[in-house]
C-alpha cells in the first residue's frame, strides 16, 4: 500500500487482521496471535525519530491503544540499529523558536513516550544495535527491555549542548537509580549490553538470532500475569525511591563532579542534574513539565548552537570524504608505515586494529621492539578491560608485520613515510621508494610541516603522492589532514582517503603550504602567547585562563611541552621561512631558550613545567623554579594581563590565521576548518570552532579587537578580505536545517 499520510489499515485475509497500521516510517502487524510488532523503517541506512515520526506514532499509538486485539507490543527495527535518536537536521532551525513555542514542542513530542507508557497492554523493546538518544527514551518508554550482545545504549544529547528532552531525565533514574543515571546522562557515554544489564537499563541480554524469540517469550509471560509489568510501571510514574538525605548527598555529589570536570562551560550536564533534583519527588507528569522547561532553556544557548554546529559538521566532513572514497579505484589489501617510531608504530597498531594488514619497515630491530610493544600494550589493554578476547589480540598483532627489509615492501599498496622530519632524508626515502615499488603504489609523507611539494621535487611521478598528517596520539586522534600537492592527482587523493576511513580517522582535504591548516593556524597562536611572556606574563597564569576561561584542554605552555619543545622549534623554523612576514622566529622566543638549554617537555620531564610520574604511570606537570630564571634574561618584569587581553593576544593570531587559510583555498569550507581544530588540537567543543566562535562573536568585534593590537604585528593584522567581509556582517554558518 502505497500513501504519504499515516492510514490505519485492517486488513482481514481468512478471518486474520495481517497490517495494523502503516506509516513512511513504521508499521504495525500482528507478530504472532495477539502480539503486534510495531517495526520501525524509516528510509535510509537508520532510524531516527523525525518531528513527522513522532506525530505519525502519536496518531498510531492513539489507534492501537484503542484496538482490542492486541494484547501485548513488541518494538522492532529493520535496520542494524534500533533508533539512534532524534533527527538532529531539526535541531538548530527549532532551537531558533522562542522559549515558550520550544516547551510546547518538546511536550508535543513527551507526549508521545508518554503515550507508549500508557498503554493499555505491556510493550517491550527488542534491542539490536545502538538505542541512542530518542532511541534510548523510546525504549525506556516500553515496560520490558531485551538487548542482543552487541546492543549498546545511551543519552548522548550533553554532546550537542542539550539533555534528553523525550522524558530520559525523568524515567532513567527511576528505572537504574539516580547516581548511574547522573553518571550516564552527563558522560554521554554508550553502556555496552552487560553493562546495562547490571544496572538494570535491560531486562535481558541474549544473541542476535535469539533477541525476537526472547521477546516474545518475555511478553508472553507478562501477558499471561506471571510476570508483573504494571508493577514495572508504576516505578517510573512515582517519585524516586530516595530520602532527603540521600537526595542530598547524591546530587550535591553529582553537581560538583560535574562542575570540576566541565569547568562551567558545558551548562547541559549540570542543568541535566538539576532538572533530576528538581523532579526527584514528583510524578512523571510533573517531572515531565520540570524537564520539558530546563529543556528548552539549553536548547536556546550559544553552546547548543556550537555543539550542534559540531555534530553537522561532522556530518559534513564524513559524507565528503566518503565521496572521496566511492570514488578510489585503489584496493588497499596491504599497507606498509616506514619509520617505527611513536608515529610510525601508532599507525601500525591503528591499520591492523581496524582490520588492513601492514608492514611497519624500520632499519633498526630496537625501533621494531618498540613499535610491536607499543601496539601489544595498546590491545592488552583492551583485553584486561574486556572489550576484546585474548584470540583477537593476537590475531590483530598478526596483521602488523615488522622488517627491516625493504623487499618486503613490495606488496603493499600504500605507504606512509614517518621517517625523520628533515626534509633531505625524506625526499631521499621517497624517491627510492618510487624506485624499487611496482607501478602506481601511492605513497604519502606523514611530514607535520614540510611542504609536499617540496617533498615531491625529488619524484618522477608526483602525482602519485600527497601528505597524510597524522595526530598524536595517533589512537585516540580522530584528525588526519590530507594533503593535496600541485601534482597530486585525483586517484592518489581518493585512495588516500579512502585508507583514512579505514583506519576509522575524520580525513579532511587541504592544500599544501608550510604547516598545512593545523600547525599553520597553531604557530601564530604559540607566537602570541610568547609574546606575552617576554612581556611579564606568568605563563602558568596565561595556561589557566585559556584553560578554565576559554575553554582548551590545556594552555599554549602545556601543551607545547605535550608537542615537545624541540618539535616546536623546528616547526617554528619550517613556518618562519614559509611566512617570514607574520611567523619569522622572535629575536626573544622562550622555545628557543628551552630548545637550547634541552627542556623538550614531558618527552624528558623538563620544559615550561617539570613532570613526574605518578601512581598510573602518567606524567604529572608541577612549577619549575628553573624554566623562570631561564626566562628571566629575555622577559620583562613580571606584569599583570587581564584575561579578556591574554584571550585575545593568544587567540587573534590563530583566528587570522584560520581566516586567510579559507581565503587562500588552503581549506575548503568552515566546517572544515572547525572539525580540524576540534577533532586536531583540542578547540573547545563548547564554542563550535574558529568560525562558529567568529559568528557568536561577531566578524566586526573580531576586527576591532585585531586592529587594538596591530601594532604588535603582522600576525595581529587583518587582510583585506577579512575587513570587507565583517563591513558586508558576513556569517558562515547560516541555520541549518
Amino acid at each position: 500500500m502505497k500513501c504519504k499520510l499515516i492510514v490505519p489499515v485492517l486488513v482481514r485475509q481468512l478471518g486474520r487482521i495481517i497490517m495494523l497500521y502503516k506509516s513512511d516510517s513504521f508499521e504495525v502487524s500482528f507478530l504472532k496471535e495477539n502480539i503486534a510488532e510495531f517495526k520501525f523503517c524509516v528510509a535510509g541506512s537508520v532510524n531516527t525519530l523525525s518531528q513527522k515520526t513522532l506525530s505519525d506514532c502519536a496518531a498510531a499509538l492513539k489507534e492501537l491503544a484503542a484496538n482490542t486485539d492486541i494484547k501485548g507490543m513488541i518494538f522492532t527495527s529493520d535496520k542494524d540499529h534500533f533508533i539512534i535518536g532524534a533527527d538532529i537536521f531539526e535541531f538548530l532551525p527549532t532551537f531558533t523558536k522562542p522559549e515558550e513555542e520550544l516547551v510546547v514542542w518538546i511536550k508535543n513530542a513527551t507526549d508521545v513516550f508518554d503515550a507508549i507508557e500508557d498503554l493499555p497492554f505491556p510493550t517491550l523493546s527488542a534491542i539490536n544495535g545502538m538505542a541512542l538518544g530518542g532511541g534510548c527514551e523510546w525504549a525506556l518508554a516500553t515496560d520490558y527491555r531485551v538487548a542482543s550482545e552487541t546492543a549498546k545504549m545511551g543519552l548522548p544529547e550533553v554532546k550537542l549542548g542539550i539533555m534528553p528532552g523525550f522524558g530520559g531525565t525523568v524515567r532513567l533514574p527511576r528505572i537504574i537509580g539516580a547516581d548511574n543515571a547522573m553518571m550516564w546522562i552527563t558522560s554521554g557515554a554508550e553502556n555496552r549490553a552487560a553493562d546495562a544489564l547490571k544496572v538494570g537499563a535491560f531486562d535481558a541480554v541474549v544473541s542476535a538470532d535469539k533477541l525476537l524469540e526472547s521477546s516474545v517469550s518475555t511478553l508472553e509471560l507478562a501477558i499471561a500475569g506471571k510476570l508483573d509489568w504494571q508493577a514495572k510501571r508504576n516505578v517510573k510514574l512515582q517519585p524516586l525511591k530516595l530520602n532527603r538525605v540521600e537526595q542530598g548527598m547524591s546530587f550535591a555529589m553529582a553537581e560538583g563532579m560535574v562542575m570540576g570536570k566541565t569547568k562551567g562551560h558545558y551548562p547541559a550536564p549540570v542543568m541535566a542534574v538539576r532538572t533530576i533534583k528538581a523532579a526527584a519527588n514528583c510524578t512523571r507528569d510533573e517531572a515531565m513539565a520540570i524537564e520539558n522547561a530546563n529543556f528548552a532553556k539549553l536548547a536556546r544557548t550559544p553552546e547548543a548552537a556550537a555543539q550542534t554546529g559540531i555534530f553537522l559538521a561532522d556530518q559534513y566532513i564524513k559524507g565528503k570524504a566518503r565521496k572521496f572514497a566511492k570514488h578510489s579505484d585503489v584496493e588497499i589489501k596491504q599497507a606498509a608505515v616506514l619509520g617505527a617510531g611513536i608515529m610510525g608504530g601508532g599507525i601500525a597498531y591503528q591499520s591492523a586494529y581496524k582490520g588492513t594488514p601492514i608492514i611497519m619497515k624500520d632499519i633498526q630491530q630496537d625501533a621494531l621492539d618498540l613499535g610491536m610493544g607499543e601496539a601489544s600494550k595498546l590491545l592488552g589493554a583492551k583485553v584486561k578491560r574486556g572489550h576484546m578476547p585474548m584470540e583477537k589480540m593476537l590475531a590483530t598483532l598478526s596483521k602488523i608485520k615488522p622488517t627491516l627489509n625493504e623487499s618486503d615492501l613490495q606488496s603493499a599498496n600504500i605507504i606512509v613515510e614517518a621517517v625523520v622530519e628533515n626534509p633531505k632524508v625524506k625526499q631521499a626515502v621517497l624517491a627510492d621508494l618510487e624506485k624499487n615499488m611496482p607501478e602506481g603504489t601511492v605513497l604519502t609523507s606523514n611530514t607535520s610541516t614540510i611542504c609536499i611539494d617540496l617533498l615531491a621535487e625529488a619524484l618522477d611521478k608526483p602525482e602519485n603522492f600527497c601528505g597524510m598528517h597524522f595526530f598524536n596520539p595517533v589512537p585516540k586522534m580522530p584528525l588526519v589532514e590530507i594533503i593535496r600537492g600541485a601534482k597530486t592527482s585525483d586517484k592518489t587523493i581518493n585512495a588516500v582517503v579512502d585508507y583514512a576511513l579505514k583506519l576509522g580517522k575524520s580525513p579532511i582535504v587541504v592544500n599544501d603550504c608550510p604547516g598545512f591548516f593545523v600547525n599553520r593556524v597553531l604557530f601564530p597562536y604559540f607566537a602570541g602567547f610568547s609574546k606575552l611572556v617576554v612581556e611579564g606574563a606568568n605563563f602558568a597564569k596565561v595556561d589557566k585562563v585559556m584553560e578554565n576561561v576559554f575553554g582548551w584542554p590545556m594552555g599554549p605552555a602545556y601543551l607545547l611541552d605535550v608537542v615537545g619543545i624541540d618539535t616546536a622549534f623546528h616547526c617554528t623554523g619550517v613556518m618562519a621561512d614559509g611566512f617570514p612576514e607574520r611567523m619569522a622566529r622572535a629575536d626573544k622566543d622562550p622555545v628557543t631558550i628551552f630548545a637550547n638549554e634541552k627542556r623538550f617537555g614531558q618527552k624528558n620531564k623538563a620544559g615550561f613545567y617539570k613532570y613526574e610520574t605518578d601512581r598510573r604511570g602518567r606524567l604529572k606537570k608541577s612549577h619549575d623554579e628553573t624554566a623562570i630564571e631561564l626566562l628571566s634574561p629575555i622577559t620583562d618584569a613580571p606584569k599583570e594581563f587581564d584575561k579578556q587581553e591574554i584571550i585575545d593576544r593568544c587567540m587573534i593570531p590563530m583566528i587570522n590565521e584560520v581566516l586567510l587559510c579559507l581565503q587562500e583555498g588552503i581549506v575548503a569550507s568552515p566546517q572544515e576548518a572547525d572539525m580540524a581544530l576540534v577533532y586536531g588540537v583540542g578547540f573547545p567543543p563548547f564554542r563550535g570552532g574558529a568560525f562558529r566562535y567568529l559568528d557568536q562573536t561577531g566578524l566586526a568585534n573580531f576586527v576591532a579587537a585585531a586592529d587594538k593590537y596591530a601594532h604588535l604585528g603582522a600576525i595581529y593584522q587583518v587582510s583585506e578580505q577579512t575587513r570587507k567581509w565583517a563591513e558586508e556582517g558576513r556569517v558562515f554558518y547560516k541555520v541549518e536545517g
